[in-house]
């Protein structure tokens, strides 16, 4: 289990498992006689991809970023994608039980960010985390209502839509600091408004960027995967990232990267970008 401090905090990657994704679709335009000379697809040409949550303890305050896939996929989106449901026990491996968490923040709502926000309970559709206060952003819940054709798969209401009848999770409109070291910041191009999350403490950082930056193969700023809705605007969106993070040393958490959850950002011969691990 990858763990370490931030200032005041304590940052501990809490994975989910792994599932598949389709590897032309994980690499988009770029060629896999490029990408394969990074990760390995299997025969079908998938590739394990991570399902990180990020556990950051501040000492008043447990916070909980991205929940996963959880356990509430059909069978054959579970003969698809794989349906490892491990969240809950590596928890509990740190430490932390589903009541011990207070705020739950959703990058966006596509079912492998936000599949532990509710689980079954019988019949019932119940909050994982009771006593959490759960963000996302408003217009990230709008635009999964519509089910639009291009991405109608990706939105699975009972991830959130209990939880805004209910009132217990707030709906954000664009950035905003939640608490003392913690905010969001919209990094549009995944989604018209993925959220990134920002957690400083004793003057260091670190960004929980989500599919800004799925993994750390994909640093070039044209990598974007073809799951990207806007990838013209995903490139602006890492150049406005990289400005800050890598003069900053801002520790990048990668929420697909289960090999190397996250690590440092830095520029080497020729403005080639690299990573130097946490």
């Amino acid at each position: 289990m990858h763990r370490t401090t931030l200032g005041d905090f304590e940052l501990t990657i809490v994975s989910d498992g792994t599932y598949f994704l389709d590897g032309g679709a994980f690499f988009g335009v770029v060629p896999k006689t490029m990408w394969s000379k990074r990760i390995t697809s299997d025969d079908q040409n998938r590739v394990d991809a991570g399902l990180n949550s990020l556990l950051v303890r501040t000492g008043d305050k447990n916070i909980l970023i991205e929940t996963g896939i959880g356990n509430k996929l059909s069978d054959k989106l579970v003969q698809i994608y794989k349906q490892p449901a491990k969240l809950l026990d590596n928890l509990h491996v740190a430490g932390v039980a589903p009541e011990d968490i207070d705020i739950v923040i959703n990058t966006h709502l596509h079912f492998d960010h936000c599949g532990w926000n509710t689980m079954l309970r019988g019949d019932q559709i119940v909050p994982t985390f009771p006593k959490a206060k759960y963000y996302a952003q408003r217009q990230e819940w709008e635009h999964g209502r519509l089910q639009l054709e291009r991405d109608a798969i990706s939105y699975m209401s009972p991830n959130y839509d209990p939880l805004i009848e209910s009132g217990q999770m707030v709906l954000l409109d664009g950035d905003q600091e939640l608490l003392p070291g913690i905010s969001v910041k919209v990094f549009p191009g995944h989604t018209t408004s993925m959220q990134a999350v920002i957690v400083e403490s004793g003057g260091k950082r670190a960004c929980y960027i989500s599919d800004l930056i799925p993994t750390s193969n994909h640093l070039d700023i044209t990598w974007a995967m073809a799951f990207d809705l806007f990838p013209l605007q995903t490139i602006e969106s890492r150049k406005k990232y990289y400005a800050q993070a890598i003069p900053g040393k801002w520790l990048t958490v990668f929420t697909h990267g289960h090999e190397t959850p996250w690590g440092y950002v830095e520029r080497g011969e020729r403005g080639r970008l690299g990573l130097k691990e946490a």
